[in-house]
C-alpha cells in the first residue's frame, strides 16, 4: 500500500490479540482440514445465495500436491456439498483419479480460470468466483470501486478491473487475461460477469468475497442516492483509506473475519473437523 499506518503499535498491539489460524504437522491432516474446510466453504456460499444454476466455484491449493487444486463436480448445489465429493484436478484440467470423489463432471470455465490464477499467484491457496447479484449489477458499469467506506477500504489499492466480456470462459487464454487483470491483488471485478477473490486462506476469501458483494451494492445505491440529490458521493480521503486498509485489508483481518463464518456454520450444522486417519 502507497502509505503506511499512522500508528503501527496500534496495529501490532490488534494483531497480537486475534486468534492465529490452525497449524498443522501431518500434511494428510491439513489436506482433509482444507478439504472440509472448503466444502464448508460452499455451503455458506449456498446460505448467502451465492450460487446460480451450476455456475460458480471455489477451489483451494492441495498441500501435498502444489500444482493440483480441490474443486466442486459439477452439478450439485452448493449447500449439499461434502469434502469426500470435491475432485482434485491438475493445471491441465485432469482429475485425479485416486483423490477424487465419485461425480467426475469438471466445470470446464472453474478449470480455465482457477488453473490460470493458482498458477499465476502461488501465494494464493484460495480463489473464489461467482455471478452474485450486485457484482454482476456494479460490473456492468465497467469500473473500479470507489473507497466510499471502511469496509469499501479494504480494497483500496488491493482490486483491479477486467474490462472486458468475451463469453463464458471456454480457452485458457481467457483464462491468463483474468489472472492476468487480477495481478497481486486479492479481488478483480469481472466486466459483465462478477467478481474473483484470491488470498491465502480459505477464511479469508470466502470473507473478502462476501464483503466485496455487500461494497458493490453499498455503492450501487450511494451512486443512485447521489443522483437522485445532484451530488457526487463523499470518496474517503487516500492516505485514510490506505492507513485503513491496514487495518481491514490484511490477510490477518480476512482470516479472523471469515473465521466467524465458519464458525457460525458449525453451529448450524452441529459438526466441526474430526481427523481420523486412514487405517
Amino acid at each position: 500500500m502507497a502509505a503506511p499506518l499512522k500508528d503501527a503499535s496500534k496495529l501490532d498491539i490488534w494483531m497480537s490479540t486475534i486468534p492465529a489460524p490452525p497449524t498443522f504437522s501431518d500434511p494428510l491432516e491439513h489436506r482433509a482440514f482444507l478439504k472440509f474446510r472448503l466444502a464448508q466453504a460452499y455451503r455458506i456460499f449456498g446460505k448467502y445465495r451465492f450460487d446460480e444454476g451450476v455456475a460458480g466455484h471455489i477451489t483451494v491449493r492441495d498441500p501435498i500436491r502444489p500444482d493440483c487444486y480441490w474443486v466442486n463436480p459439477w452439478g450439485i448445489h452448493f449447500k449439499l456439498l461434502q469434502p469426500e465429493d470435491l475432485l482434485l484436478v491438475d493445471h491441465r484440467g485432469k482429475i485425479q483419479e485416486n483423490e477424487s470423489g465419485s461425480s467426475r463432471w469438471l466445470n470446464q470455465a472453474a478449470y480455465m480460470i482457477h488453473s490460470a490464477v493458482h498458477e499465476a499467484r502461488p501465494d494464493a491457496i484460495c480463489a473464489a468466483h461467482s455471478h452474485t447479484t450486485y457484482a454482476k449489477a456494479f460490473s456492468a458499469l465497467g469500473v473500479p470501486l470507489d473507497p466510499l467506506t471502511q469496509d469499501s477500504c479494504a480494497f483500496y489499492e488491493d482490486h483491479s478491473l477486467y474490462g472486458e466480456f468475451r463469453g463464458i470462459v471456454d480457452d485458457r487464454e481467457e483464462g491468463l487475461a483474468i489472472a492476468n487483470a487480477l495481478g497481486s491483488n486479492k479481488a478483480v471485478i469481472l466486466k459483465n460477469h462478477g467478481i474473483l477473490v484470491a488470498t491465502k486462506s480459505i477464511e479469508s476469501t470466502v470473507f473478502y468475497f462476501i464483503s466485496l458483494e455487500k461494497c458493490c451494492k453499498v455503492q450501487t445505491v450511494v451512486d443512485q442516492a447521489a443522483a437522485a440529490r445532484g451530488l457526487k458521493p463523499c470518496l474517503i480521503d487516500p492516505v485514510e483509506a490506505a492507513n485503513t486498509w491496514e487495518r481491514v485489508g490484511s490477510e490477518a483481518a480476512g482470516w479472523f473475519n471469515g473465521f466467524v463464518e465458519f464458525q457460525l456454520l458449525e453451529h448450524e450444522e452441529g459438526k466441526r473437523f474430526e481427523y481420523v486417519p486412514a487405517p
